[in-house]
């Protein structure tokens, strides 16, 4: 059981950290809990890493099972970092069109989400914090 708890925990901690960032950097919004996908840490590689790292402890680092989550946390990880990361750009840019665009039209379209993926820092830290959380289970 703890293999599926302690990666969900992990996560729900790593987003709390990162309103935590959030919070010190002057822009804490507590829906972000619950709904973000950016930000630091990655909440997203943390869940990925503890749950691979736990795998490779309880089954072993040549199993199958750890085979297909560290194939999951590569996805995952590729996914936030690469795709997720672009369409936040994309809707930066989209925004500031249609704010820069001056017909009433433009008042009609909705206000994109920016934060949608990660940068290599958040992905490293929050795959970190998965890693820890990981180990410390198997130590105690």
């Amino acid at each position: 059981m703890g293999i599926v708890i302690i990666p969900i925990l992990t996560a729900i901690g790593v987003q709390a950290l990162k309103l935590a960032v959030d919070k010190v950097k002057g822009n804490l919004d507590l829906k972000r809990m619950w709904d973000s996908y950016g930000g630091m840490p990655s909440s997203h590689a943390a869940f990925v890493a503890c749950l691979a790292t736990m795998v490779g402890f309880q089954e072993g680092w040549g199993s199958t099972a750890f085979s297909i989550a560290l194939v999951l946390a590569i996805l995952i990880i590729r996914d936030a970092i690469g795709f997720r990361y672009e369409i936040g750009v994309h809707s930066k840019i989209l925004n500031r069109l249609v704010k820069a665009h001056p017909s009433e039209e433009a008042k009609t379209y909705p206000h994109l989400s920016e934060r949608w993926g990660h940068t290599p820092a958040q992905i490293i830290v929050g795959s970190l914090i998965g890693i820890g959380a990981g180990i410390i289970v198997q130590l105690f």
